[in-house]
This record gives C-alpha cells, structure tokens and sequence, in this order.
C-alpha cells in the first residue's frame, strides 16, 4: 500500500507578536553566555576546572564542563521561565515545548530544518531536544529554521555526546576565552573542564529519515 502523501502546507504570511506555546528548553534573555565572574580553580599541574566565583546548587552544570548562568528571578508567579526566548537550547529527552517525555511508540522525533544536516551521514550530531507528537506540528510553525514540513528523524539511539562552548583559560585579561572549536566538544576532550558550555549535543546513531507530515501520519496509525 503506497504511503500517504498530504498537501504542502503554507505558512501565513503574517508576524505574530507573541506565539501561543513558549518551548520550555528556550534559553531566556539574562542568562549570561560570557559572565564575568568566572573563576579556575587547580587541579594539579596545567589542569584547571572552571567554574562561578558564586557557584551553588542551582547553577546548570553539564557533566565536567561549565553550564550558563540562570539570572535571579527567572520564573514568574506561576514557575514558569522569563524573558525573551532564544532558540537552540538542549536539555534531556524530553520534548522541547512542554518538557514531558518525548519518546513515541516509533521513538524519539528529532526535527531538522534544511541543508542543517547531511541525510546520508550514518551519525548526527544535534543540538536540538526531540519534541513529542503533540507538539511537532507547533515547532516547525514557530521555529525560523524550519519548513513547514520538515525531515523528521524518528531516532532509537541519542546518547549524549558533547557540547558547544568556548575554552577558558589565563590571558592578558585574567580568566579569559582562549579557545573557541569549531564544532562540538566531545565529554572525552581534555578542554571540557575548562569549557562554558551554551548548548548540549546528542548522537544520532540509529534513525530513520522521514517527512514530519508522513511521521504524524504513521503515529496515529500505530497508536
């Protein structure tokens, strides 16, 4: 039985000020991506860990590196997160929208938009967290880098691999950037202690490429 095939959808053309579902993961405005109170703390010769001059439990860490500072005050009165969002924050497996399990009876959907990823690698990296079936048609309305139908990674395999961020270390200026890598930092490198971590990367490392249109489709099919 062929597969169904849905009419393109378009999108408006309209802006709306305000959307209706803030995604849960969005990194907020306030939370400093290069603070000034960070410190490095010895670890025997040449090593160093990095971390804030006020550091306390409730400070993002991420496994030996160090996370963004949350400003004080950041939940409103009914707890949920202010400020401005900004986009491409990852967190754990849950979906990005609403922070509830994302996991499907096919798996993990992981949505990517165009020319952001290759198809044929057999390994993905992403910094993006899954959403769940409720709210994949949202994000790809929302999110600017995506199409209105876009690939859909439907995902059996996402262990966490790495981070984004830059390298601390002594300068001119004190406790400065002296690195910045190009790509995602692996949890195995040497410069992950001292690394301010800004996004969290997972391994796309069994998958199966599909159209969301097509995705949701089979979703209601096997549910």
């Amino acid at each position: 039985m062929p597969a169904r095939t849905d009419p393109p959808r378009t999108r408006e053309n309209t802006v709306r000020a305000e959307p209706p579902m803030v995604p849960f993961v969005i990194q907020r405005e306030g939370e400093d991506a290069a603070p000034d109170n960070l410190l490095l703390s010895s670890l025997g010769p040449d090593r160093y860990r990095l971390h804030y001059a006020d550091e306390d439990p409730g400070t993002v860490t991420c496994a030996a590196c160090c996370g963004p500072a949350a400003p004080s005050g950041t939940v409103d009165d009914l707890g949920r997160p202010v400020g401005r969002p900004q986009w491409r924050m990852m967190q754990a497996l849950r979906c990005q929208v609403c922070a509830e399990r994302a996991r499907t009876p096919l798996g993990f959907i992981f949505l990517a938009g165009p020319d952001t990823v290759d198809p044929d690698d057999r390994t993905v990296l992403t910094n993006q967290p899954p959403v769940c079936p409720e709210h994949a048609r949202m994000s790809a309305d929302l999110c600017p880098h995506l199409t209105p139908d876009p690939m859909a990674f439907l995902v059996q395999s996402a262990p966490m691999y790495g981070v984004n961020g830059v390298g601390y270390g002594y300068g001119d200026q004190g406790v400065q950037v002296v690195q910045r890598p190009a790509g995602p930092i692996p949890y195995s490198h040497p410069l992950l202690p001292t690394v301010l971590a800004s996004q969290m990367v997972r391994r796309l490392s069994a998958f199966r490429l599909v159209g969301l249109n097509q995705l949701l489709w089979e979703l209601e099919r096997a549910a």
